[in-house]
């Protein structure tokens, strides 16, 4: 997804910028078009590609990089970390559970969707 290219990118309200754009780059981790080791675009060709501040997507980067997905070598940039893909699964899992899908049996008790309907619907959908 991230190549370098002017990208038409809409970022939503629902979160800080800062924070889509380091999920854009967990979402370049995890597809592989940033591997461990690897050096990732830099602030300007972030923000130019983005259209959005520099701060912006030092912020971003920054959160990645204290979660241990990045590291920085100095007057080089920033890399890829050893376990990035591992980090980002296990925190993207973690949310999943804890966010999505109380959110979904939450709507579901509301709708009194019985759990084997949830479940057989799941099954369908996976199979499509």
């Amino acid at each position: 997804m991230l190549n370098g290219e002017a990208m038409n990118v809409t970022f939503d309200d629902k979160q800080p910028i800062f924070q889509q754009v380091a999920d854009l780059i967990e979402d370049d981790i995890l597809n592989g078009t940033f591997r461990v080791d690897e050096q990732i675009l830099s602030v300007a060709q972030f923000s130019q590609m983005f259209q959005i501040n520099p701060a912006t997507v030092v912020k971003g980067i920054g959160l990645l990089v204290n979660e241990g997905i990045l590291y920085k070598k100095r007057g080089l940039g920033m890399y890829v970390a050893t376990d990035a893909k591992q980090k980002i699964q296990i925190k993207r899992k973690d949310r999943f559970y804890k966010e999505l899908l109380s959110n979904l049996l939450n709507e579901a008790d509301k709708l009194g969707l019985a759990n084997e309907d949830i479940i057989d619907k799941i099954r369908q959908l996976r199979k499509e």
